[in-house]
């Protein structure tokens, strides 16, 4: 469920235009204009606001923010205008792109996505990019990690609940044989399932793990693999059991502590708005005794601030 809300009377886009080019004029822009109109409209609405922008001005309007703002409110309201998988594909290019240390990003994005909804952001991002998800994987992963993430992005799967629990039973077996029953590990066997099955079956087969073997999957995971393979097995799995869950430990895991991690914070937020962050803040509540628009607020200022809250919609 999405936290965006849209005015009942909304303006035209083209008059949207018109008012985000007023706020640009003079010395220093209105943000607080330009955030009440962008954090205000769904994906549809911002891509006819970007067209009739350039009809109007002869101008790309993701050029001009950038001009006129910066920071991390920059950050947040450019992300914001592209939609769910052209975002997607800008994430995790960049991520591919710059230093090993953001595969993480790459594989937090990559795992906690939907087998449609990675088929989609593929298409985007060769289009964008002109070269394959996959090439990028190629060359900026490796061992393990790579294989995983090779084979998450190029299988479809089952999008559906209906669980075989015999065929969850024979998985937990097999996945305790490949890890915790032998000397070693045959990441084959964790990579076959995890990228084959539904979040449905995935859910199921922890369950009957749990109940064959007293343990939980994930503790496996953690005592059987390590990097950024066990974080891919680990999203895969929360992800399939609870992605709202799973939402919010990140947040909090970016507000936790002395400073914020502000691209993780925009990350999460800017890419579930119209997703799931109403189960995201129930979450976060219940697993945190706070609401996330508290601790968005406790942890941001200024205009920054304004615009992550706007997106979170109501304190709740």
């Amino acid at each position: 469920m999405s936290t965006l809300t849209v005015p009942p009377l909304l303006s035209s886009p083209r008059d949207d235009a018109m008012h985000l080019h007023r706020a640009f004029k003079g010395f220093g822009s209105d943000k607080s204009a330009v955030i009440n109109i962008l954090a205000h409209r769904d994906a549809a609405q911002r891509a006819l606001i970007q067209y009739e922008y350039r009809a109007l001005y002869a101008e790309d309007l993701p050029k001009r923010l950038s001009s006129e703002l910066s920071g991390n409110l920059e950050t947040a309201l450019l992300l914001w205008m592209h939609d769910l998988p052209g975002r997607d594909a800008m994430i995790v290019r960049k991520a591919l792109r710059k230093d090993l240390s953001n595969l993480e990003t790459a594989t937090e994005v990559i795992c906690s996505r939907t087998s449609s909804q990675i088929q989609v952001f593929k298409q985007h991002y060769y289009a964008k990019y002109g070269v394959h998800l996959e090439h990028d994987i190629e060359l900026r992963a490796s061992g393990d990690h790579k294989k995983l993430l090779l084979a998450y992005v190029s299988t479809p799967r089952y999008e559906g609940r209906e669980v075989d629990r015999a065929m969850a039973e024979k998985d937990a077996k097999a996945l305790y044989k490949a890890g915790e029953k032998r000397l070693g590990t045959d990441e084959k066997t964790f990579i076959r399932v995890f990228c084959e099955r539904s979040a449905a079956h995935l859910a199921a087969v922890d369950s009957a793990y749990h109940g064959m073997y007293g343990k939980s999957l994930k503790k496996a995971i953690k005592n059987e693999t390590s990097g950024h393979f066990e974080h891919a097995l680990k999203t895969i799995l929360q992800c399939s059991e609870n992605p709202a869950k799973h939402f919010a430990k990140l947040l909090r895991k970016a507000m936790k502590g002395l400073g914020t991690n502000d691209s993780a914070l925009i990350r999460v937020i800017v890419t579930r708005t119209e997703i799931d962050m109403q189960y995201i803040k129930a979450e976060y509540r219940k697993q945190y005794k706070k609401t996330l628009n508290d601790a968005v607020n406790s942890e941001t200022s200024g205009h920054y601030r304004n615009f992550l809250l706007a997106l979170l919609g109501p304190n709740q």
